[in-house]
């Protein structure tokens, strides 16, 4: 069984010019385990993938697995598999022909190639030409040549984008396989939504700078909690809540007051003699979480 080694970016920074596509970056993955790396296009993950499998040079700071950078290891293939770019086949080529290519490369028997293209639903699809692809089958056919070497360690950028459901669903269950095997699996998107039913960890970034790392769950924390109250006489609500030095804007049901009390609100509004038709604490949504840490942003 193929033993996954701890990821570690030691104090990365990548400078193009004046600008900091990644400033003073700083986390480690751990095996066993799928790690969502999380942020807005342009927050710098691509740049950060690549300065860890070796094709861009960092301005500063270190990328290694198990303490080996990705140049000095012994057997890379068998190492990492890596799928950064779904599109970055020849088109005039099979898919079985471009994985052999790479096979013969590192040693491995042809029927290797045949293995993964199953693995990943290609099978009935190798003697056929790259270019006529789907954008689906071309991530399938990334992650097949991901999967190569049988490596401990993945390392997938966009892995579901062009993804129909049924894909979708398939990878999700696959990464949680990688993982359970003590692979250890680390796997980009722009998008909370896309990965958050297969990831144990998430890893976020904005702007080049780490802005959260931890468990999936601990995202819930991350948003101050709010209760939703509203009124018939929505002035006299407003006049007791300022009263009472409550801050709160109006919300698409009520006003969102910054607090995590509804009793307290509703105390509030008995004693000013208000009525009260709306009362109940606002559960923030991993998502608004996500979009509170990243600052938004249309790209989300």
């Amino acid at each position: 069984m193929p033993t996954g080694a701890v990821i570690e970016f030691s104090n990365i920074t990548k400078k193009f010019g004046a600008v900091a596509a990644v400033n003073d970056l700083s986390f480690t993955v751990e095996p066993g385990k799928v790690t969502g790396f999380l942020g807005p296009n342009g927050a710098g993950k691509t740049t950060t993938l690549r300065i860890l499998l070796g094709l861009v040079a960092p301005t500063s700071g270190t990328a290694t697995f198990g303490g080996i950078r990705y140049r000095d290891l012994a057997q890379p293939l068998a190492t990492v598999g890596a799928a950064l770019e779904a599109a970055s086949f020849h088109p005039g080529r099979t898919a079985f022909n471009h994985l052999n290519i790479y096979a013969i490369a590192a040693g491995l028997p042809s029927t290797r190639v045949t293995e993964v293209l199953n693995l990943v639903g290609l099978g009935d699809y190798a003697s056929r030409r790259v270019g006529g692809y789907s954008l689906g089958m071309r991530q399938r056919l990334g992650l097949a040549f991901a999967l190569l070497g049988d490596p401990g360690v993945l390392v997938l950028d966009e892995p579901i984008n062009g993804l129909d459901p049924e894909g979708i669903k398939w990878i999700r269950g696959f990464l949680r396989t990688m993982a359970a095997e003590g692979r250890t699996v680390l796997v980009s998107s722009h998008l909370l939504s896309e990965v958050q039913q297969s990831v144990d960890d998430v890893v976020i970034i904005a702007k080049g700078h780490l802005v959260h790392r931890g468990p999936l769950a601990s995202l819930d924390s991350e948003v101050a909690p709010q209760v939703i109250v509203d009124s018939p006489d929505r002035d006299a609500l407003s006049a007791a809540l300022s009263a009472a030095g409550l801050s709160f804007a109006l919300g698409r049901t009520g006003l969102l007051v910054a607090e995590a009390n509804p009793g307290r609100i509703g105390h509030l509004a008995f004693a000013a003699g208000v009525e009260i038709s709306v009362l109940h604490r606002q559960k923030s949504g991993l998502e608004d979480s996500f979009l509170a840490l990243v600052g938004g942003g249309d790209s989300l």
